[in-house]
């Protein structure tokens, strides 16, 4: 069996990626930052569905010390790492005027510094296989932009260019870089939202409804797993047509 770590698995696209994982027989290891009660019942509903084991770590994705003590412990734990899904992150809704330096910073050390952390520990324990997969979580904002998410918009398009740099970097060694950018998915990170503005949402998308977890779970399996072993360096989009 493989072993897989999906970062920010709490809950939303993290936590379905957890269970897909674990339903196709891989070994899992979960990581959260703060919602332990989120993890665990992602834990839980991974032993429902496979039979590989569970692991739980815990820290924050955008500081060196948490991420060597959680690659540390991996390695002693599972025996390393064949998949790393980057999927944790946060967001910030306003105006760019609105938006303070300290908001900026954390957008950007969560959402790329976390993912350059995670993914130089990873491609350090995947190197010596000569193979691996890394699968990060941008979004569709990245790709074309939102209005009133300038912080967010940046920090997931500076995502899409680590993965295509990566990519080519890792390529000759055997290890693959993907990126999935979803689209209005229903995951906690848009409760913010009132319910006609997930309505006009959907009414604008030309698949006319929002996306699941489970939907944007399989494309990271896919992408993860040897099914797509001649892709590397893409950026798909999970967005029921939104960035046509």
């Amino acid at each position: 069996m493989k072993n897989v770590l999906i970062t920010g698995a709490s809950g939303g696209i993290g936590r379905a990626a957890a269970v897909a994982f674990a339903a196709k027989g891989y070994h899992v290891a979960i990581h959260y930052r703060s919602d332990i009660e989120g993890a665990e019942k992602t834990r839980q509903r991974c032993k429902n569905a496979g039979k590989g084991r569970i692991f739980v770590f815990q820290g924050d994705v955008s500081k060196a010390t948490d991420v060597s003590y959680m690659f540390d412990r991996i390695q002693a734990e599972m025996g390393g790492l064949d998949i790393l899904i980057n999927n944790a992150g946060i967001s910030d809704f306003g105006l760019v005027q609105d938006t303070s330096e300290e908001d900026w910073d954390r957008l950007f050390a969560v959402n790329c510094k976390g993912v350059f952390l995670c993914s130089r520990a990873a491609a350090l324990m995947m190197l010596k296989k000569k193979t691996g997969s890394i699968v990060n979580i941008g979004s569709m904002w990245g790709e074309c932009g939102a209005s009133c998410e300038t912080a967010y918009s940046a920090s997931k398009a500076a995502v899409s260019g680590f993965t295509k740099a990566l990519a080519k970097e890792l390529a000759p060694s055997g290890i693959r870089v993907n990126c999935v950018a979803p689209g209005l998915i229903d995951t906690g990170m848009n409760r913010r939202l009132t319910r006609e503005e997930l309505v006009s949402f959907a009414e604008d998308t030309p698949l006319g409804r929002i996306g699941t977890p489970e939907e944007v779970a399989k494309a990271i399996v896919f992408l993860a797993e040897e099914d797509s072993s001649f892709i590397t360096g893409q950026v798909l989009a999970v967005d029921g047509g939104v960035t046509i």
